[in-house]
């Protein structure tokens, strides 16, 4: 379970560049699909899992929170991967708010560094055009992990 699991984030990491990065429409549709077939099947793991690979974060579950973080900021709209949002993933959006709700997480998280790294150098940007959305606030609101898997112990 933990091969395939790391497996799944390993191919949701690789996808979402290889689709913003496609060079054709057959190349973009391919990695579109395996990104949210991915994130369909960690969104199940997640609804029955507080985290990746069983009760403790591991590194599988730092490498799905940069994703994460990065999705609704830059993917959705900069790559293309516009199907849905994480926030519109129960499960995968709950468990990215309680990874945010630690500190550890929280302060090394500068979404504006983000939009800045993804949207002003692209090439579908030429005038440099910051977004101001979304509103990152909505990051701050409570999650129910808590309530499905009890008091979280890092």
């Amino acid at each position: 379970m933990a091969e395939q699991i790391e497996k799944l984030v390993g191919e949701l990491n690789e996808g979402v560049n290889r689709a913003g990065l496609a060079q054709s429409q057959a190349e973009y549709e391919k990695y579109y699909h395996l990104v949210f077939d991915r994130l369909d099947q960690i969104e199940k793991h997640l609804g029955e899992n507080r985290f990746l690979l069983g009760d403790k974060l591991t590194e599988a579950d730092v490498r799905l929170y940069v994703t994460l973080t990065r999705f609704d900021v830059a993917y959705y709209f900069g790559y293309r991967l516009n199907k849905k949002r994480i926030r519109d993933y129960h499960n995968l959006w709950n468990y990215a708010k309680e990874l945010y709700s630690l500190p550890a997480y929280r302060d090394i998280t500068d979404f504006d560094a983000i939009k800045r790294g993804y949207l002003l150098g692209a090439a579908n940007n030429p005038d440099g055009i910051f977004p101001e959305g979304p509103d990152v606030k909505i990051w701050l609101e409570t999650n129910d992990r808590e309530t499905k898997f009890g008091p979280l112990k890092i």
